[in-house]
């Protein structure tokens, strides 16, 4: 390799190599349009015997002003967002929509309860913007970005900013009017919550969830759920994590008691399916001996018949993206429309009788 000798090549070196500007050899890499091809290609040539890759992409960043990357705020451990359907589906959409726009995603992971080491990490990330799942979480690193110009999309309802969500509420609701219409009255609610590290179980009440945050999707769920079973006992049952094998853990301590629950909700497809797994393992029909009710609409749902609450995923991460760079959408707060899916996993509840006669031990 050739050099000069003397440290660090730099764009200077590059150019008093070939007796240019300084300027000239950036317009070799920023602004080609600017330069003959023969003198482009002679700049990039001197640039690779001397060993000079190029300007720092920081560099550039801190000259423009813009980093040309969208960051995704994902709300449990990145290593999840590739194994659950749901997150594959939004990521997806979310990249089709930033791509029109020159930019790339990035990934950034939660950090739990410690709302101080999220802000830090929130504030070295270098994008021009955020789309992020559950904003209650992060709330003091979000005001930060917003500080510095950084544009925050989120992906729940909320009073005020950019978002693009579902009426979590609502879906509650359609879940529990069907359960309703079907007869249960012991219901028991999957939901995962990062914060523990065991399974947790409790009758629920207003606000009180498996994460434990009012105004979280879960909690909203939850909400509607319990608005159209009024005279239901309603249990919960808190995951560690969110997976199916979360589910299919959580659905077992539900299952494995003398009052079996006659319906089992969860409050995602990937915890439903983990239901969905359990049921089976113990021998019982979903939809006859106990029924299973997801939310999302996931393709591995269908393939099971699991009845589910229908929301457009791929579809919001495209609009997610274009909120988080077209300044031009008048609509910053969009609400995509649900519906519910009924599939085999949901039937009539079982007679007492009936019940009893399939009871473990």
């Amino acid at each position: 390799m050739g050099g000069t000798g003397s440290g660090t090549v730099t764009m200077k070196t590059v150019a008093e190599a070939l007796g240019v500007s300084v300027t000239t050899v950036s317009n070799a890499y920023s602004k080609p349009d600017r330069l003959s091809s023969a003198l482009r290609e002679q700049i990039l040539s001197k640039a690779g015997e001397l060993g000079y890759g190029g300007p720092s992409a920081a560099g550039r960043a801190l000259r423009s002003g813009k980093n040309d990357v969208c960051g995704f705020l994902f709300g449990a451990e990145l290593s999840h967002a590739f194994s659950d359907p749901y997150s594959v589906l939004f990521l997806a959409g979310l990249s089709e929509a930033v791509e029109e726009f020159g930019a790339s995603v990035l990934l950034l992971r939660g950090a739990g309860e410690q709302e101080d080491e999220a802000a830090r990490l929130l504030q070295r990330a270098a994008i021009d913007a955020l789309v992020v799942c559950s904003p209650a979480d992060q709330r003091r690193g979000l005001e930060l970005l917003q500080g510095r110009g950084v544009r925050v999309v989120g992906t729940q309802r909320t009073a005020e900013g950019d978002w693009v969500a579902i009426n979590d509420t609502k879906a509650g609701r359609l879940v529990g009017k069907h359960l309703a219409r079907l007869g249960h009255r012991d219901v028991v609610v999957v939901t995962s919550s990062a914060s523990r590290d065991a399974l947790e179980e409790f009758d629920y009440r207003p606000g009180r969830t498996g994460a434990g945050r009012p105004g979280t999707f879960e909690d909203e769920r939850m909400r509607g759920l319990a608005e159209k079973l009024p005279d239901a006992r309603i249990r919960v049952v808190a995951a560690p994590f969110h997976s199916r094998a979360s589910g299919r853990e959580a659905a077992g301590y539900a299952l494995d008691v003398q009052d079996r629950p006659t319906a089992i909700v969860a409050l995602s497809d990937v915890l439903a399916m983990g239901v969905w797994d359990a049921v089976r393992e113990r021998g019982l029909a979903p939809g006859r001996e106990v029924s299973i009710v997801g939310f999302d609409d996931v393709p591995d749902a269908g393939f099971l018949g699991i009845t589910t609450v229908h929301q457009p995923i791929r579809e919001k991460g495209r609009l997610a993206g274009r909120l988080a760079f077209d300044t031009e959408l008048t609509e910053r707060q969009i609400t995509l429309p649900i519906e519910l899916v009924v599939r085999a996993s949901s039937g009539p509840a079982p007679s007492p009788a009936r019940v009893a006669d399939r009871q473990p031990g």
